[in-house]
């Protein structure tokens, strides 16, 4: 049998991750694509699971993705990612992205929830590390979080009960 797992806090696996958003990037008005912003926030959510897991992960949804404002060109898009729940094999991370200007001020762009699994060498779903929450908002966001994993389960049921 082999030892429990250390938990791991927050803070731990927090990640952000920085694009200069480019010509190459915009839309046909002039805005940042949300279909690379997605991209962008599914490596960052990623990299935040990683950590935590200490494995390979997989994007089993995104549960939510809301659109704020527009980013532009040559604007700085600031992704941040911290986990907000950790099940099994699955934790839920959440993504806020914000638009920055030279001078450092920045405007809240979007905010994302994934759900993303831990692999073993084999690809199957693995064990991750408990989440401690070190702050009031981290432990808000646990508890929003185990509400969304409820949420989402209860989902997934009625849609095999259709099925």
């Amino acid at each position: 049998m082999s030892a429990p797992m250390e938990a791991k806090t927050v803070s731990q696996s927090r990640t952000t991750q920085v694009q200069i958003v480019l010509a190459e990037h915009i839309n046909g008005m002039g805005r940042l694509f949300g279909g690379k912003l997605m991209e962008w926030i599914d490596i960052t959510a990623a990299a935040a699971a990683r950590r935590h897991s200490g494995c390979n992960v997989t994007t089993a949804c995104i549960d939510r993705l809301d659109f704020t404002t527009a980013a532009f060109v040559n604007e700085m898009l600031v992704l941040e990612a911290q986990l907000t729940y950790v099940g099994s094999s699955s934790m839920e991370v959440r993504v806020d992205s914000y638009a920055e200007n030279l001078d450092g001020s920045r405007r809240h762009v979007n905010r994302a929830y994934l759900v993303l699994v831990a692999l073993d060498a084999q690809g199957v779903p693995t064990r991750v590390p408990r989440l401690i929450a070190q702050t009031q908002e981290e432990a808000d966001e646990l508890e929003a979080g185990a509400e969304r994993n409820r949420l989402r389960k209860l989902r997934q049921y009625v849609s095999k009960e259709k099925a």
